[in-house]
């Protein structure tokens, strides 16, 4: 189905939900400076669905309107789930400037999911300040709130980090262990190689396979 920008926005004004999704979805192609206002119509719509799909966009569509969006989202939204959105877009948008905005998240919501979203979007910021966050994170009593630290003190390269991770060698959760193998991989030193050595004998297959791949990572062409 083609769209233009005229139908889109009677479609994103449709009373039915259906429609506003669908009208919604058929952005995924369309330039940012033309999507975004689009996608401003229904950010607070009431189907969740639909803001939560917005908020997503707003992420992958980078005008001047989407931080300050994403930020306020983030900050007052009632629906944890809505949140956790915001945070994860604000990731995809990679400005530093929510690094303080994610920080209080990380440390102050309440829901897990939305401390997850933060901790993984901290991450792709790639900002140092967000070390000891992290770090904190791996005391966590959450399993998935280790698996994003480790994920994210993977991306920030500070290799600092190995001897706290490297202790999840043996953790119970197959999916830590392979996010640990996934992230000793950007972390070069003779601790990480030892530890992803061990790793590469995992009884689970994605974690040797992952772990076999940051041993012998293919060349970059």
């Amino acid at each position: 189905m083609s769209w233009n920008l005229v139908e889109i926005a009677t479609q994103l004004e449709s009373t039915s939900s259906r429609d506003r999704l669908l009208a919604l979805a058929s952005l995924r192609d369309i330039p940012a400076d033309s999507a975004v206002p689009l996608i401003l119509k229904v950010i607070d719509d009431e189907n969740l669905q639909i803001r939560s799909m917005a908020v997503f966009a707003l992420g992958l569509k980078q005008t001047q309107e989407c931080l300050p969006t994403l930020l306020r989202i983030l900050e007052t939204e009632k629906d944890y789930g809505i949140r956790a959105d915001a945070a994860g877009a604000l990731g995809y948008l990679g400005d530093r400037r929510a690094f303080e905005s994610l920080l209080r998240a990380f440390y102050e919501d309440v829901e897990w999911l939305v401390r997850f979203s933060a901790a993984v979007s901290l991450g792709n910021l790639g900002d140092p300040r967000a070390y000891d966050a992290l770090i904190s994170a791996l005391d966590s009593p959450e399993v998935v709130l280790h698996q994003a630290a480790i994920a994210a003190l993977g991306e920030l390269g500070d290799i600092r980090c190995v001897d706290a991770i490297a202790r999840f060698v043996q953790s119970e959760d197959w999916l830590t262990r392979q996010r640990l193998a996934e992230a000793l991989g950007h972390l070069p030193c003779a601790k990480s190689q030892s530890a992803l050595r061990y790793l590469a004998k995992d009884p689970h297959p994605q974690v040797a396979l992952a772990a076999n791949y940051a041993l012998n990572p293919p060349p970059q062409p």
